[in-house]
């Protein structure tokens, strides 16, 4: 039996459908979205259609999809493309928290390192951002608040509606949200339009690699105020140049619409298979991390006290494929800043790994994995 996938928080299979559609698009869709010809038009016509889908989770409209690579190029984009309109009006603060993906804390270092201040609002013991600390840290300097929905680790959702609602009179700040992990999972919380910028991906969504995009909502009729990273094209309002992935865009929207039209089917299926594990791995006794009532029920976050995470993961290699959380922290072997955060002694916190499932996930497959795990793990301790 080969070993069972449990790490859709890092990506998710493509569904077939979705492969179906993508398979399509690069046989009758190949013209340059770009040209002028008719067969151009035509993809242009399919890249729209994909701009209204994705829009339509957070109530946007299509001109305000940039699409992008994925996630870690939308946050860049959000955060380095307001570099110079802050240093313009010379408003070089910004607050985040230290729970986010690395794809923004790296480019927020950066721009430390250009004389940017960044504060940093740490997690309660819950994994939740106090939502009060962010907004008592914004300033009149302050140019952008960013705040993830969904953290890639622990699962755990973010206020970002509330968060957005104590922003409203702040009409200088700008709020970046990277919705990576819950977009057209979990909607309350991003459907809010106060929220500027909001960075996407389709792997996390049973879509194609490749391919994401950042939502830059208009004020008014006022545009974000972004700068691009790269030069060569006019493409995406300036923003993104380079030929469009066609293929890759209308896989994106096909998994966002089935994402969407099947969230609560999915959902149940995912709490249902929560259950199953946290029954099955009870008799290992482990200290789950993140509050079970604003978690979303695909992932589980745990420690098992005397049990390294590598040497877990190592051992499970060929029963299990899981993670000790965000695939780019894991490359570097480094700590969880995450659980840090969240003050999770240094013990637990080299002992968590994270197990991860979808809708796809069998039932049936699952809980013969986890009896063949609790096997291995009892034998280690």
């Amino acid at each position: 039996m080969s070993a069972s996938y449990l790490d859709h928080c890092s990506t998710t299979p493509i569904d077939p459908r979705v492969q179906r559609e993508v398979v399509r698009c690069f046989q009758e869709l190949y013209a340059n979205a770009s040209s002028p010809h008719e067969l151009g038009r035509h993809s242009k016509e399919q890249v729209h259609r994909s701009r209204d889908v994705i829009a339509a989770v957070v109530s946007a409209r299509k001109h305000e999809v940039i699409f992008t690579s994925g996630a870690t190029e939308s946050n860049n984009l959000a955060i380095l493309g307001l570099a110079p309109y802050a240093q313009q009006t010379n408003k070089k603060h910004i607050v985040t928290t230290s729970i986010e993906h690395k794809s923004v804390l790296e480019p927020l270092r950066e721009l430390a390192r250009q004389g940017f201040e960044i504060t940093r609002i740490d997690a309660e013991p819950s994994g939740r951002i106090p939502v009060q600390m962010i907004v008592d840290a914004v300033r009149e300097d302050t140019i952008l608040v960013s705040l993830m929905h969904v953290n890639n680790e622990t699962g755990v959702i973010q206020p970002v509606h509330s968060l957005a609602d104590a922003l409203c009179e702040r009409k200088g700040v700008f709020l970046h949200v990277d919705a990576a992990q819950g977009f057209a999972k979990e909607a309350e919380q991003i459907d809010h339009p106060r929220i500027d910028l909001l960075s996407v991906s389709s792997h996390k969504l049973n879509g194609p690699l490749g391919v994401g995009a950042l939502i830059a909502r208009k004020r008014g009729s006022e545009v974000i105020p972004l700068s691009p990273l790269m030069f060569g094209g006019g493409q995406e309002l300036g923003l993104r140049p380079g030929t469009l992935p066609v293929a890759l865009i209308s896989g994106f929207a096909l998994a966002v619409q089935l994402a969407q039209e099947e969230r609560e089917r999915r959902s149940a299926h995912c709490q249902k298979l929560r259950e199953i594990v946290l029954e099955k791995l009870a008799i290992l006794r482990p200290i789950v991390h993140g509050a079970p009532e604003t978690t979303l029920p695909h992932v589980l976050c745990a420690s098992f006290a005397g049990l390294d995470a590598e040497r877990v993961i190592d051992e499970l290699s060929d029963i299990a494929a899981i993670s000790t959380g965000s695939a780019c922290t894991s490359i570097c072997a480094t700590s969880s800043h995450v659980l840090n955060s969240m003050g999770v002694p240094a013990s637990d916190s080299d002992s968590a790994v994270r197990i991860s499932w979808s809708h796809v996930t069998d039932q049936a497959e699952l809980i013969e994995t986890l009896d063949r795990i609790v096997f291995k793990l009892n034998r280690l301790k």
